[in-house]
């Protein structure tokens, strides 16, 4: 359901009621959405800091859709489409990749709130020397979940991070991807 049509569903008075650990709960289980696709887990949320409502959500799709930037944050922001993200909290499941993280700030979101530093950090001092609030919320369900995929499937998360190469996965030169 595309997130616009969230105010027909919800009322404008359900939304202030949301905190951050909601929100990232709302991540994680687009994370999971991602995870039961045979994706990579990882969700995020774009929230307007005045009214709490959800502007933008997306999960990873780098399988599904075989686009390898498609991630968590970029569906959001596609998702959220033409907004002012300077008024705007981004949660994220996972710590954000270096595209992520450029994008994140490019875009000018004040605040970034990440559910799991365990698995994977290392953009979150880079966002903030770029003045950008960087909140960790770690969420036991969304880490579990990713050390998980992790665990299973450890090409995959490679190539989701540093692209099929690195991963061992390079296809012959004229072969279609998988």
């Amino acid at each position: 359901m595309p997130t616009r049509s969230l105010s027909v569903l919800v009322d404008d008075a359900f939304w202030p009621r949301l905190n951050d650990a909601d929100f990232m709960r709302i991540a994680v289980l687009l994370a999971r959405k991602s995870y039961s696709e045979g994706g990579c887990p990882i969700g995020a949320v774009i929230v307007e800091r005045g009214s709490h409502r959800i502007v933008g959500k997306g999960h990873n799709t780098l399988v599904q859709e075989n686009h390898p930037y498609n991630h968590g944050e970029t569906a959001a922001i596609r998702d959220a489409g033409r907004v002012d993200f300077s008024a705007t909290t981004l949660y994220t499941s996972l710590s954000p990749c270096d595209i992520c993280a450029s994008l994140i700030q490019m875009r000018g979101f004040p605040r970034v709130v990440v559910g799991d530093v365990s698995n994977a950090s290392g953009t979150e001092t880079r966002l903030r020397q770029q003045g950008v609030e960087v909140d960790v919320l770690e969420d036991a369900q969304g880490i579990a979940l990713y050390r998980r995929f992790r665990t299973e499937q450890p090409e995959l998360e490679l190539e989701d991070w540093r692209g099929r190469a690195a991963a061992g996965q390079l296809p012959a030169v004229g072969s279609k991807p998988d």
